[in-house]
């Protein structure tokens, strides 16, 4: 009867490390399939900065042309305006699609001082004001050239954090995984214990 109990309690413990080896396996499986996903959001938002810093670059070509334009002396009012107009409207274009990238607060407010330096920009070319024209676009390009630095800080940041939090994840899920195979031995070796206490040998027949 006492042997009975002893075997008893040594089946319970080896289904309880059964459940708790299902519960870490869960628990890991979860670990590692979240921690890859935010490492591929981090790097998707990564990717949109790339895109990102080809926008401004196209924003700092179409400045550095309306400032070259609005500088000229040998051209007509007329030549100067339309010519800048033009440029704006390719501006313009680009605005609706930065527009759509991920921006932090910091960046939006970066963002916000660059439309308006922009429309400073519109406001005064029916003004005919070339030298206001040529400060807001210098004004807008140094707007962008920060703007440019706050991508890149802020995109290499949130990428070593993500790199850093799958890393630790990594090494928690291979933590769980030892645990699990230490585990599994131990109720391996209960149940094949049990087993064999279990299973009497039959004595040879007495010779007598």
């Amino acid at each position: 009867m006492k042997d009975s109990k002893k075997y008893s309690n040594k089946t319970k413990a080896a289904f309880v490390l059964l459940i708790v080896m299902l519960i870490i396996l869960l628990g890991n499986f979860n670990t590692l399939r979240n921690s890859k996903n935010v490492n591929d959001n981090i790097n998707a938002i990564y990717k949109d900065r790339l895109v990102v810093a080809h926008y401004i670059f196209q924003y700092s070509k179409e400045l550095h042309f309306i400032k070259a334009e609005a500088e000229k002396l040998n051209l007509s009012d007329n030549i100067k305006k339309n010519e800048i107009i033009h440029t704006l409207d390719i501006i313009h274009n680009i605005d609706d699609l930065y527009a759509k990238t991920v921006l932090t607060n910091k960046e939006k407010q970066y963002f916000d001082a660059f439309l308006s330096s922009c429309k400073e920009i519109n406001k005064q070319v029916e003004n005919k004001n070339w030298d206001k024209i040529a400060n807001s676009s210098t004004e807008a390009l140094k707007t962008l050239e920060a703007l440019s630095q706050i991508q890149i800080e802020e995109g290499k940041d949130k990428l070593a954090v993500a790199n850093a939090m799958y890393s630790r994840n990594n090494v928690l899920g291979q933590l769980q995984i030892g645990l699990l195979i230490i585990l599994g031995g131990i109720t391996f070796y209960l149940l094949i214990k049990k087993i064999k206490k279990t299973v009497k040998i039959p004595e040879p027949p007495s010779l007598n």
